[in-house]
């Protein structure tokens, strides 16, 4: 356990709102409660951009599935730079992930990777709760090669679960120092999102970023 002081775990933190019915106020408030929190950034629906804040924007691509043309995810990705986003979380095509096409993820990556070059930052959402030890470091590895700035667990969304310290941990040793490690989906207590830092998780997507730095209950959905 990290046991981090608030000053030190907000600024890890993706205050996200990524639920289907969320409304324009909601993301409005949620901005507002990140800048009072102090999180790295807020994480939105790509509908619900441009957003005034002085945190950063994240935002989602090719979101829940995966299962888009990657051309789509590129134009996708491209669209939210230009309405305000600073970064862009892209879900892989899980299934190609599940039948070895590793070229395939790596192809996937790459073109949004050149759709939204740096000063972008680009986590890509590798679903890890799907995957095989031996699939999870080949995603993670095509990440790295075709450029990606981090790799990120899972949306969040999917049934076979969300981020654990186990699969955290085995991303950190494929991309050593060179990527982020983005622990997402799941993480809903202190004790949860310190477990995550302390396998080597250096961003957190959290939905109840108040509960987790309060060391309440933190919120459900993400």
């Amino acid at each position: 356990m990290t046991n981090l002081p608030n000053d030190q775990l907000a600024p890890m933190i993706d205050h996200t709102l990524l639920k289907p019915e969320a409304t324009r106020a909601d993301v409005d408030a949620l901005a507002r409660e990140a800048e009072e929190l102090g999180t790295y950034s807020i994480c939105v629906s790509p509908s619900m951009l441009p957003v005034q804040t002085t945190v950063k924007v994240a935002t989602v691509c090719g979101f829940p599935s995966g299962q888009h043309q990657s051309s789509i995810k590129a134009a996708e990705a491209a669209d939210s730079v230009a309405r305000g986003a600073d970064e862009v979380d892209m879900v892989i095509n899980v299934g190609l992930a599940v039948s070895g096409d590793v070229d395939g993820v790596e192809a996937d990556i790459r073109a949004v990777r050149e759709a939204v070059p740096a000063p972008t930052v680009l986590k890509v959402i590798i679903e890890s709760a799907v995957l095989s030890d031996e699939q999870i470091v080949a995603v993670c590895e095509a990440a790295e090669r075709a450029g990606a700035d981090f790799v990120k667990t899972s949306t969040g969304f999917h049934p076979a679960g969300g981020a654990t310290e186990h699969a955290v941990a085995l991303m950190r040793r494929t991309v050593g120092d060179r990527l982020g490690v983005k622990a997402s989906g799941g993480v809903r207590t202190r004790e949860a999102a310190e477990a995550m830092v302390a396998a080597g998780a250096s961003r957190l997507g959290l939905s109840g970023s108040r509960g987790v730095l309060e060391g309440d209950a933190a919120g459900s959905g993400y």
